[in-house]
């Protein structure tokens, strides 16, 4: 779960980026896997979540949320939850466009 302490308030400016999210046009089950997904089905869907998120005009604010709050789950901001992992243990991690 995420950190809920570390989550904005309920100030509709704080969020209204979400409604430009590329991610809004597409099946949400792009960017969460599903339970007991490995190998190359989890890392070429990883791959097309990661194609809408590199095209979204809310990269930057989408990263920064999930990195903020730790989102413990699916692709924000062009990460997964492996890359986000070894960011919070300081390795290295692909840059935002």
């Amino acid at each position: 779960m995420a950190e809920l302490s570390r989550l904005p308030g309920p100030v509709a400016d704080l969020w209204d980026w979400q409604l430009e999210g590329s991610c809004r046009q597409v099946n949400p089950e792009v960017f969460f896997h599903p339970e007991g997904e490995r190998g190359p089905a989890r890392r070429s869907r990883d791959s097309e979540a990661k194609e809408v998120c590199l095209a979204c005009p809310v990269l930057r604010q989408c990263r920064e949320h999930a990195l903020s709050v730790r989102e413990p789950y699916g692709v924000w901001g062009a990460m997964t939850e492996d890359e986000r992992e070894a960011y919070y243990a300081g390795q290295a991690v692909p840059a935002a466009s």
